[in-house]
This record gives C-alpha cells, structure tokens and sequence, in this order.
C-alpha cells in the first residue's frame, strides 16, 4: 500500500507541474474533469448520480466552466439560479417521487467541487499565479505533511475523535505552522518573481496559514459526509488514496481561500 500510495502521489505531483505550468485552457479543462469526477463521486454518495437532478447538476457543471472558457463570469449566477429552478421544477412536477434533500444536494454539489475547485484556474489567472497557484498545493498538501508527522510524534489531544480518531490538536497546529514556513521558504526563492506582492514571504505565509486551517476542515467536511452516507471512499480511481474527493477534499477549501487571501494581502 505505501509504495502504491508513493507512485501514485509522485504521479499527481508530475501532472500538477504539467497542468500549472502550463495554465490557460489546458489547467482549466484539467480542473473540470477532475470537477466532474468529483462531483460524480458526491453525487454518489448522495445517491442522486443517475437522477434527474444530478443529471442537472452536471450540466450546470459544464455550463460554469464553459462561461470561465469564455470569460463571461458576469453570467455565473444565472448557472446557479438555473440550477435551482430546474431542481425545483422536477421536484414538484414529479411530487413525491424525489425528496427535499436531493434538490439541496444536486445545488450543493455544485459549489462544493466545481465552483471551489474552479479557483485553482482563477489563481493561475491571476498577476503572478503562475507562482501563486503553488500556494494552494503548499497549504494542501503541506499541511497534511506536516500535521501527520507533529502529530505522529506529539498527538495527545484528539482533534475530532469521532470524525477522524487519529487526528490531534498538535498535529493540525503543526500543519498550519508548517504551511506557514513553506509559504515563507516558497517566497523567499521566488519573490523576485512575484512582482505585483509588495511582502511575498509575509503576504504568502499568512496565506498558506490562513488556507492551512480551513483545508483541515475541509478534510474533515470530507470525512463527515462519508461518515453520514455510511462509505469508506468515495472511489477507486487513484490507486492508494482513494477517489478524486478523497485526495482533493483539503484542496477543495484551499483554492479559494488561497484566491481570496491573495487579493487581501498582496
């Protein structure tokens, strides 16, 4: 499993550098495939994969990030409202055959894994995202890296001892400071770079540290779906980790609170 779970990660890490670097079209079709994989998994979950109203929920998918394909986000509300009105509309032409609960999962969904996702591609956008967007995968899977080991050599305290029995308040305190210092190291070697931040290494630390905490409770929100809908994973298509949920669910809050502290700090 270790060295499954090795090769699989090196692998995401190649394919991140690709898409990334790389940025425009190609990062942006990259982040709504893995948008719709992940939204297919939730949907899943919540047993409305094959229902009208995820059926909706993919379109409404597609819909989003065709209007970021074309850069018409002044129309990305219209998508939402859509969205919900066409739900709705199932909902009480076809009463009672579907439930309250999966109008409200189907829209959920939508801001859950395309809408935060999507953030990876807007910081790419943004003055220097081509170095900014590094700060989403540093707070990510930073954070995790470092909360482990904190908290494999000093956990006491448990964090969520339902959700997440192994984790501890040590370790998730080590996984923001940790974030924060490579947010300060990542600076430091590309500050000269970072020409539209007035502090790179204050702007991007507090950034990764800011991020570093909400992942946490994004991995958690991960858990304690799964937990309510009685699933081990989501799915089994990374091999060693999981589903797209599964590896992206930390990412999932980082990519807009990356986005937005940026804008905030720089």
């Amino acid at each position: 499993m270790f060295w499954t779970r090795l090769i699989s990660g090196i692998v995401l890490i190649l394919l991140a550098l690709i898409f990334v670097i790389s940025g425009g079209r190609l990062l942006l079709a990259a982040t709504a495939v893995i948008s719709l994989i992940g939204l297919f998994e939730l949907y899943r979950a919540l047993k409305i994969c094959d229902k009208p109203m995820g059926i909706a929920g993919y379109c409404a998918a597609v819909a989003y990030f065709g209007l970021l394909w074309a850069g018409n986000t002044e129309y990305m509300m219209l998508v939402f409202i859509g969205l919900l009105m066409v739900c709705m509309t199932i909902y009480v032409v076809t009463f009672p055959k579907y439930q309250t609960e999966e109008v409200t999962g189907a829209v959920f969904g939508l801001f859950y894994v395309p809408v935060m996702l999507s953030y990876l591609y807007q910081t790419r956008q943004m003055p220097d995202g081509a170095y900014l967007a590094w700060l989403i995968f540093i707070s990510s899977w930073g954070c995790d890296t470092c909360a482990y080991c904190i908290g494999m050599m000093f956990g006491k305290h448990r964090l969520a001892p339902v959700l997440s029995p192994k984790k501890s308040i040590e370790g998730a305190v080590g996984g923001v400071l940790g974030a924060a210092l490579l947010g300060f190291l990542y600076a430091t070697f590309f500050q000269d770079s970072m020409l539209n931040v007035e502090d790179p290494q204050l702007a991007c630390a507090l950034a990764c540290a800011i991020a570093a905490v909400i992942s946490q409770i994004g991995d958690l929100a991960a858990s304690a779906i799964k937990r309510n809908h009685g699933i081990k994973d989501y799915g089994h298509l990374i091999p060693g980790h999981g589903g797209i949920l599964d590896r992206f669910d930390s990412m999932i809050f980082t990519a807009p609170a990356i986005f937005f502290a940026v804008s905030f700090l720089r």
